[in-house]
């Protein structure tokens, strides 16, 4: 397809045709993605390198497994996807080591995922097709402790585990390939999504889905200090609008975005979304470790006014309807996911 071509498809939100390439597509989100371009039209190619726990999972593809191409490979293998960018109009870069838990004792995943994985990529664009798309899923935790609530986007980055600098970094490696190589790039801060197709193994990714696995386990639901600590949960299924509804729109080539949700709830509140929807479930009061209070970094919601002005999103999924359908998936799925 040629690019105002596929510009076009994308600006009319159809995305017939459209050429697409979704790193970590085999993951909660990128598969998520993957379903809905191929609902909307779009040609997608998938990149998973399957790494042991990093939730990439072949059942999340299932209802589309005849429709799109899996590349088992590495972003960090420049040749190969140099080979992938040039069959490409956009590239949704969303592979990465994402538990700041596992990050606390073996860095170097994040420096060789998140950040060369990110060069490796834009080394192959700019080399192959500068004319690309590359949309990039960061997340909030590249800001830090919030200073003031809601946190904007001009908000002071002061990251502080190693995961959360590796993302940032990442984001400024596309800042600078788009301001002195002409690549436009969608640079997106995400903040607690939670929903279907997540990995349910490990408690390192993620505290909505496993809260819900929890509970559909027999076990309490774990609530630690009076649980009024505050986060703005977002349904994967309104990330994935917000992710097209940026690609889609110029306005949003060069620009760092967040996607959160400025009506937040209390982990107190995800708890009874969940005991409302798992019956028997119940939840359990604990104080907080010495560890983990010096990690939590207490009350965290997005100001969502720059997406909001830019391409009209905002979350519709309430958290009540969003804890309901992902219970309901994995009393479905299980097997897939335990």
């Amino acid at each position: 397809m040629e690019e105002d071509e596929a510009s076009g498809a994308r600006s009319a939100g159809s995305w017939r045709g459209v050429r697409c390439l979704i790193t970590g597509g085999l993951g909660f989100i990128g598969s998520s993605l993957a379903l809905r371009l191929v609902e909307r039209g779009a040609r997608v190619t998938i990149v998973d390198s399957l790494l042991r726990e990093h939730g990439g999972n072949l059942a999340n593809i299932k209802p589309i497994k005849d429709d799109v191409r899996v590349n088992l490979c590495d972003v960090r293998d420049e040749h190969v996807m140099a080979v992938l960018v040039r069959e490409t109009d956009v590239v949704f870069h969303l592979a990465a080591q994402v538990s700041h838990v596992r990050s606390l004792s073996n860095p170097y995943p994040d420096i060789e995922i998140n950040i060369t994985g990110t060069a490796s990529i834009m080394e192959a664009v700019r080399k192959t097709k500068k004319d690309v798309l590359v949309v990039r899923t960061g997340t909030r935790g590249q800001y830090g402790p919030a200073i003031r609530l809601p946190v904007a986007e001009d908000a002071p980055t002061n990251p502080k585990g190693l995961y959360e600098i590796s993302q940032l970094t990442a984001e400024k490696i596309l800042q600078m390939y788009h301001a002195v190589h002409g690549i436009p790039c969608v640079l997106l801060r995400l903040t607690n999504i939670y929903g279907p197709r997540a990995q349910m193994q490990s408690s390192n990714f993620g505290v909505a889905n496993w809260l819900i696995r929890l509970a559909l386990d027999g076990k309490p639901i774990t609530i630690y200090g009076d649980g009024r600590i505050l986060r703005d949960f977002v349904f994967i299924d309104d990330t994935v609008d917000a992710i097209l509804k940026t690609a889609s729109s110029e306005n949003c080539v060069g620009e760092i975005i967040n996607v959160g949700n400025d009506k937040p709830s209390s982990f107190l509140e995800l708890a009874q979304a969940i005991c409302r929807h798992v019956p028997g479930a119940e939840m359990v009061f604990t104080e907080f470790s010495p560890e983990r209070k010096a990690q939590e970094p207490g009350d965290f919601y997005s100001n969502i006014d720059k997406i909001r002005r830019l391409v009209g999103w905002n979350p519709i999924t309430s958290l009540d309807e969003g804890v309901r359908k992902t219970v309901e998936f994995y009393q479905q799925e299980q097997r897939n996911y335990w």
